[in-house]
């Protein structure tokens, strides 16, 4: 039984989480995203700084990889989100973890791969952490310099978990066909040729 995989990664504050969870409820598919499954594994936990924030990001990433590897092994197709990084960035070469997982189970791939104008997305992304909806699991606690975001962003370039993928760039989210990159992910799905959407 071989499942389908979708990967939503790339940029930060690209968009990513909000396009998992248009895909899950336009297609009926579960979906794990990195931020919103850390802040249910620290809901009883208190973070109050950058260091203990990253410490749970890394066992949010094996805590979805864990879920992820049980829904694979039933065949049900996974939607996974999150700022996957690859070899060289973190202690955890996420990428390569990914990859090795569905390798195990023989696992078609599709990655959207979000970027966009670093400038652009970093206003975005100081703004999203001012907001309460953040939650302190996923805070910054200090501002990050723009030169630090923007290395971090190019960083996530070099991504690869194997398959197929589109990119995606969100500096204009108006200009993004969002429904373009769902038929994509639909056609993925059904086992039917397809042509990625660009935009």
């Amino acid at each position: 039984m071989h499942s389908k995989i979708i990967l939503i990664t790339g940029y930060l504050a690209a968009g990513k989480s909000t396009f998992a969870l248009r895909l899950s409820k336009t297609l009926n598919l579960p979906y794990l995203i990195k931020d919103t499954f850390k802040t249910a594994l620290c809901e009883s936990v208190a973070i109050t700084n950058r260091a203990e924030g990253s410490r749970f990001s890394a066992v949010t990433f094996d805590g979805m990889m864990y879920a992820a590897e049980r829904l694979i092994e039933t065949g049900c197709p996974v939607v996974l989100e999150g700022n996957f990084v690859p070899a060289g960035v973190k202690k955890t070469d996420e990428a390569g973890v990914i990859k090795a997982l569905t390798g195990r189970y023989g696992c078609r791939t599709l990655t959207y791969q979000f970027t966009g104008d670093p400038r652009t997305l970093y206003e975005r992304y100081i703004e999203r952490d001012k907001s309460p909806e953040r939650g302190d699991a996923n805070r910054d606690f200090e501002e990050t310099p723009y030169d630090v975001f923007e290395r971090y962003c190019r960083n996530l370039d070099a991504f690869d978990a194997g398959g197929e993928v589109v990119k995606v760039d969100t500096t204009d989210f108006g200009a993004v066909n969002f429904e373009g990159h769902i038929e994509t992910a639909r056609r993925f799905l059904g086992g039917k040729a397809f042509t990625p959407t660009v935009s």
